[in-house]
């Protein structure tokens, strides 16, 4: 049987729901978008003009839901989708006013959950936890490839 209370996929996986189901009930709450919009729009904030492809990329959604999330987003007014001029098929997705002024104020209550988060661990565990974590991250390919 499995430990959870070692078995590090579990533990990685009860993290994240528990606070992703946080995050969707008080960003819903406070700024009217759910985490999944959330994570879009500060990727776009990032790397503004990218593609929805690259979105998938980067934060491990498939297509469809990326898809109907930027859909959902345009309605609002808070993503431009526009058609690559050389290219119809490729889209440029970028944050509109609305959308940077929506993600600067979610950002605020991000961070802040953030540290609240982290606020267990000194600067030095802090910084072990995220070289580990990217290294987890860099790996992802020997059980996903």
């Amino acid at each position: 049987m499995l430990d959870l209370e070692r078995y590090v996929p579990a533990f990685i996986t009860f993290i994240a729901n528990k606070l992703s189901r946080n995050a969707t009930v008080l960003y819903q709450k406070r700024f009217g978008v759910n985490v999944t919009e959330w994570r879009i729009m500060s990727l776009l904030a990032i790397e503004p003009g990218i593609p929805a492809s690259r979105i998938c990329h980067v934060i491990g959604f498939d297509k469809g839901p990326v898809s109907r999330t930027l859909a959902l987003l345009e309605e609002r007014g808070l993503v431009a989708i526009n058609a690559d001029p050389d290219d119809a098929r490729t889209h440029s997705i970028t944050l509109t006013t609305k959308g940077r002024t929506t993600h600067d104020a979610v950002i605020v209550t991000a961070l802040e959950r953030e540290r609240k988060l982290l606020s267990c661990l000194d600067e030095s565990e802090r910084e072990v936890l995220i070289d580990l974590l990217r290294r987890i991250h860099s790996n992802l390919g020997a059980v996903t490839g």
